[in-house]
């Protein structure tokens, strides 16, 4: 198994990569370091990981950059292109990722935090989540990835608006939007988020692949050849030793051990 000494910022346990992307320090603002070994944890551990499960740590989920930072910093647009540069290393890596992502959303997504949770396979938040982009409040445009993702969620108008006006969402608003995918009691988002990164690490890891694959190729194809490329994934993993367990557990009518035939 691949070691992640040294990287306290991350944690490998039952196939789930967690990555604490803010802390309670800076009032839980995006924490470099964590961007830093997420992306490094990303690239070493591969096949090794079911699923990453982002967390924050502290009273919210991330409530977006450091603005004090930026404030002090000597150049400002040579900090925050630092910033933004070490944040979209971790954003390419998550976006290549072949396992689901998962993120347990409390309290504050905003800015840099609701870019990541856009970026997210599963978002679970709760009651109190609130959600805004935050870039306009302090004359900023927005970075990892959420003017790219957002139109592809709630469609260009919408997301036009919700980044120009800043619009601030609650956790029903963000489900209703496909934002967020489900809502828990706020007390239990961190174990819910936890329960599913466990239960899908799991599960079929080459069959979540390839959904994210087609979904991915999906956005520059035609129908038709969306259809010719499923057709071509769906055969390959029929006779995948996943896809045996699957159909042989389905007619044995007993529970598929995904695991043991990964």
């Amino acid at each position: 198994m691949t070691s992640l000494d040294g990287l306290s910022k991350v944690q490998l346990e039952d196939g789930v990569l967690r990555i604490t992307i803010a802390t309670a320090e800076n009032g839980t603002s995006l924490d470099g370091e964590g961007m830093e070994q997420g992306a490094r944890a990303l690239e070493a551990v591969g096949d090794e990981i079911g699923s990453v499960l982002l967390v924050g740590e502290g009273p919210n989920f991330c409530a977006g950059g450091n603005v004090h930072a930026f404030a002090s910093a000597p150049v400002r647009s040579e900090y925050v292109a630092e910033v933004a540069r070490v944040f979209h290393i971790f954003v390419r890596a998550l976006d290549a990722v072949t396992v689901p992502v998962i993120a347990g959303v409390h309290g504050w997504a905003a800015g840099a935090g609701m870019s990541l949770v856009c970026l997210t396979d599963v978002a679970i938040g709760g009651p109190g989540t609130k959600m805004r982009p935050a870039y306009p409040s302090i004359g900023f445009t927005p970075d990892g990835g959420m003017s790219w993702t957002l139109p592809r969620i709630v469609g260009d108008a919408r997301a036009r608006e919700i980044l120009i006006s800043d619009t601030v969402l609650s956790g029903d608003e963000a489900v209703r939007l496909g934002i967020l995918s489900r809502l828990v009691g706020d007390d239990v988002v961190q174990d819910e988020a936890l329960r599913l990164a466990r239960t899908l690490a799991a599960g079929p890891t080459s069959s979540y692949s390839g959904i994210k694959k087609l979904v991915r190729e999906s956005r520059s194809r035609t129908l038709s050849e969306q259809l010719d490329a499923e057709a071509a994934s769906i055969a390959t993993a029929a006779d995948s030793p996943v896809g045996l367990e699957g159909v042989d557990a389905f007619v044995e009518k007993r529970r598929a051990d995904f695991a043991s035939v990964k």
